[in-house]
């Protein structure tokens, strides 16, 4: 297992072509850095079922089947894909019923006021990422990775007044690509909190998110906050309110957040194509990495 997880690690870092100048400087070779990316994440894995704590805020309460790979193995495979993540970021979820990853982040950006979420008009909504998502390509061609484009809803936004939970997704496109074989897709989900909020975002291709979605929520709802944490315990007198509401999580605040993960998905569907790899050894490899067989 530890070689499927190398060699598919491997395949992408090398497939893509090259690591951003700063990574290529810092790393011996592609080859060296990817190698010991993958065993470090697979020899750090958290597998459920268990309770994974996200600091003082929350807790996964990880089903089995699943993997949880920690923060500094997790931003090292990012980073190993020219990927930044931020200081909310907790680690990547795996498992035998993905084909991608679900990346797990905390924003403490204070409570979000939820009423406009009342009359968004999702067309709009649209329209805010796409211009979010063009005006962070340059950033992109910083780091030397392909621009993307968003192309249009996978699923509109829906948020559950109730629950606090807001679930979006967008199809992203390599600009370079003329067909859209290989549209990449983040399916985000998200928990709101007295102090922030949860985003729990899978990274996954167009042709397989129609059975990942169930999975994307299944994980979503295992996750919860901390008791003094939740929504229903924000105190107008003393907490801090957010600068921005609820719509922002889908148009600009957003488009940031989609960022590189939309390239890394860009990607990935292009090499599952090819049946280069299941991220890291962790799509069809993974029912090895869980003592579980293909079916015959």
């Amino acid at each position: 297992m530890h070689i499927l997880l190398r060699t598919a690690l491997l395949t992408l870092t090398l497939a893509c072509g090259n690591l951003p100048p700063a990574l290529a400087d810092e790393a011996p070779s592609p080859r060296v850095r990817a190698e010991a990316v993958a065993e470090a994440a697979f020899a750090a894995m958290q597998k459920g079922p268990r309770d994974i704590s996200l600091g003082d805020q929350g807790q996964l309460k990880l089903p089995d089947g699943y993997g949880f790979i920690p923060r500094a193995e997790a931003q090292a495979m990012m980073e190993a894909q020219g990927n930044q993540v931020g200081q909310g970021f907790h680690g990547l979820v795996v498992g035998d019923k993905l084909d991608g990853f679900v990346s797990v982040r905390f924003e403490g950006a204070g409570y979000v006021k939820d009423e406009d979420a009342k009359d968004w008009n999702a067309d709009e909504l649209l329209q805010n990422l796409k211009d979010g998502t063009e005006a962070t390509n340059e950033r992109r061609r910083q780091l030397g990775v392909p621009e993307v484009m968003v192309v249009g809803w996978v699923e509109a936004p829906k948020y559950d007044a109730a629950t606090h939970r807001l679930v979006w997704s967008a199809a992203a496109r390599n600009k370079s690509s003329q067909d859209g074989g290989d549209d990449g897709v983040n399916y985000n989900t998200y928990v709101l909190g007295r102090e922030g909020y949860f985003s729990m975002n899978l990274v996954t291709s167009l042709a397989s998110i129609d059975k990942e979605k169930p999975v994307a929520r299944e994980l979503l709802a295992a996750l919860d906050f901390n008791d003094g944490k939740r929504y229903a315990d924000f105190n107008q007198s003393t907490d801090k309110v957010a600068e921005y509401g609820l719509a922002a999580l889908v148009g600009g605040i957003a488009a940031k957040k989609l960022g590189l993960l939309a390239t890394l998905g860009v990607f990935l569907a292009k090499f599952w194509k090819l049946g280069a790899l299941a991220l890291v050894g962790l799509g069809a490899g993974a029912r090895k990495l869980f003592g579980k067989k293909d079916p015959v």
